[in-house]
């Protein structure tokens, strides 16, 4: 069975916290689609290239049919020129890929279980630092070791914001924001205990 690990006040292991054994038989096609789902609704979409049609201009002939020897141009808004249409070029078009809920929740579930057979979805009552220091929200991720930590808490207060905001290997999130691709992409997370029983229950 895949097991959270709890942390105590001092972010040291104090145990585990086992996860629903139904999450090992996810199949992670589920994240797999959530993913590519998440990552396609990113996409600006702005990319466009007029073909020769909409390009303005090129209404007269450039030169005569015949008697100078060259190729026969019909229009300046000949992909040929400088200034055409272009072919084949980008059109707007909709990236967008459907993801149903009970797909959303078995990825999301699959996505903690990883992490839970990783060794890396840590646990803790309550992330806060009333300090505001950045080199104490570092001592507590080297205490992780891990390259880069997602931190969720129930509520983000300003004092433990301010304590890693500056800090690049890790992203601190509130509850509602938590999705299986920011599960999924993190080398660790430390979640609060009251999230997580939340996340379990939900999903």
């Amino acid at each position: 069975m895949s097991k959270a690990i709890v942390l105590n006040t001092k972010f040291e292991n104090s145990g585990e916290l086992v996860l629903p054994a139904n999450y090992e038989e996810i199949n992670k096609h589920n994240l797999y689609l959530y993913v590519k789902s998440y990552l396609s609704s990113l996409r600006a979409n702005t990319a466009s290239a007029k073909t020769r049609a909409q390009v303005s201009g090129g209404g007269k002939k450039p030169k005569a049919q015949k008697g100078s020897g060259a190729a026969r141009w019909g229009s300046k808004r000949s992909p040929l020129f400088v200034g055409g249409g272009v072919t084949f070029g980008p059109t707007k078009r909709n990236y967008e890929q459907k993801v149903n809920k009970k797909q959303k929740a078995l990825a999301l579930k699959y996505a903690l279980n990883a992490q839970a057979q990783n060794g890396s979805l840590f646990a803790v009552d309550s992330i806060k630092l009333e300090s505001g220091k950045t080199k104490d929200a570092v001592a507590v991720l080297s205490k992780l070791n891990k390259r880069d930590t997602l931190i969720v808490v129930d509520t983000i207060d300003e004092k433990t914001y301010l304590a890693f905001r500056n800090i690049k290997n890790c992203y601190m999130i509130e509850k509602q924001e938590v999705n299986a691709y920011l599960i999924a992409v993190y080398h660790s997370v430390l979640i609060e205990k009251s999230v997580l029983e939340a996340l379990t229950k939900e999903a």
